[in-house]
């Protein structure tokens, strides 16, 4: 079974019922999520091997939250604790026109406390077929970034593919430091995750083609000369509301542009669309498929999380085979 190693913070996300604001909330839903383990949940429901590298409270909290991980089918042994505190984030839903809204409060947690030598990533990635992190990770300390970079440097040293989800969040990060950062650790990675906007913010690069894909083609093609990067993809959404819209992705890899078909979603919990799509490019990669096939995947991937409650995509593989060949139609199947 292949194994993707995912490394990056889990946080407790607490929401108030439904569609309640926070100003009126006298209760929360608790779950635990983060960029990375979300991925490597749903490369366990594609079948694919996962292991989450984090750094947990050692406390019933930490706890409570490696067993969820378990649950779930990642590999948790190489998981760290620390006497620190665990990350928070609290999610208003949106609705109507009212958008969805984030609040952190992570700040001195045990994943941010980490530093270089922390974690032994000879034995991590020794039977690794791939790495992912995203932008979310490096942002959350001054030195993180340099723990990234000493497991990029055991994936280039062992030929391991890496993924990257720029996952660019402005609450965390001004883009004068991400871009800085995020350049350096991008650089020779087989795969880079983005949308136009942040090419644009933390790179640099745009296009003023007017066509979509003449476009996309363009930022992608800039993006992995510049920086070496094998293939890029591209997450595109257009919102008609909090409650309705419509996703697609893009995968530019050997000099040619392949598009997924739009998904127009009612949204459950947007949360974790990205992760889905990056699990379904990895899942993809590690099955042999062709680029059209894998970005397909990918975007109904990311399409199906919006149905799901929840920071991870809770789906296995026929289920998003079956939605990426259909026609759109959703029948009930007994």
């Amino acid at each position: 079974m292949s194994k993707t190693v995912c490394f990056g913070e889990i946080l407790l996300r607490l929401s108030p019922p439904g569609s309640y604001r926070i100003l009126q909330a006298d209760s929360f839903d608790a779950v635990y999520g983060g960029a990375e383990t979300n991925t490597a949940i749903a490369l366990r429901g594609f079948g694919d091997g996962a292991s989450v590298i984090t750094r947990l409270p050692d406390n019933e909290i930490g706890r409570a939250c490696l067993g969820n991980v378990r649950k779930w089918g990642p590999d948790t042994a190489h998981i760290l604790f620390g006497p620190e505190r665990m990350g928070l984030y609290f999610l208003e839903k949106g609705a109507s026109l009212r958008p969805s809204k984030v609040i952190y409060d992570r700040r001195g947690s045990a994943f941010s406390a980490s530093v270089p030598g922390m974690f032994d990533w000879e034995a991590i990635l020794a039977d690794a077929d791939a790495f992912f992190f995203t932008g979310i990770t490096p942002a959350l300390s001054d030195n993180l970034p340099a723990v990234t970079q000493e497991a990029l440097a055991v994936c280039k040293r062992r030929g391991i593919p890496v993924y990257c989800d720029v996952n660019y969040r402005s609450a965390l990060w001004t883009p004068e430091r991400a871009g800085e950062t995020m350049r350096a650790l991008v650089r020779g990675i087989d795969t880079l995750i983005v949308n136009e906007e942040h090419a644009a913010l933390l790179f640099g690069i745009t296009s003023e083609k007017d066509n979509e894909n003449d476009r996309l083609r363009e930022i992608a093609e800039r993006l992995t000369g510049a920086y070496g990067i094998r293939r890029a993809a591209l997450t595109l959404r257009l919102s008609e509301s909090a409650e309705i819209n419509t996703i697609s992705g893009a995968l530019y890899e050997n000099g040619t542009l392949y598009r997924s078909r739009p998904y127009r979603v009612p949204i459950v919990d947007r949360v974790g669309g990205g992760d889905a799509f990056s699990a379904g490019l990895i899942h993809g990669a590690l099955c042999g498929w062709d680029p059209a096939r894998t970005v397909e995947f990918a975007s109904a991937a990311n399409a199906f999380k919006h149905s799901v409650h929840g920071d991870s995509l809770v789906a296995d593989e026929e289920e998003i085979a079956r939605l990426a060949s259909s026609d759109g139609t959703v029948r009930m199947i007994r």
